[in-house]
């Protein structure tokens, strides 16, 4: 939705033996600065025009975090406006035995 047409999204797991991390990563639009603190807020739309545009409700990301959290993980968001966003979710690996 954020990537356009000829854009590329990746998407990686990366284990080490204590966590998984999970990235996804896109040639899209990005994220301002001032925004990357609040995207996994609740509701929350960076760009007002753009959203009304693209739709949505601004909960994905805040469930996202939140199911992390549940699960003793943590989110993470590196992103540059006109390059494209990497979200990363790392999560303990589970203890087996």
């Amino acid at each position: 939705k954020y990537t356009p047409e000829g854009g590329r999204v990746a998407v990686r797991a990366m284990p080490n033996h204590r966590f998984v991390a999970l990235e996804v990563q896109d040639t899209g639009i990005g994220i301002a600065e001032k925004d990357q603190a609040r995207v996994f807020e609740r509701f929350y739309r960076a760009d007002k025009a753009r959203s009304r545009e693209l739709g949505g409700t601004g909960l994905g990301l805040s469930i996202v975090k939140h199911l992390a959290q549940a699960f003793g993980g943590s989110v993470g968001l590196d992103s540059q406006l006109c390059e494209g966003s990497t979200f990363r979710v790392t999560l303990p690996r589970a203890k087996v035995g």
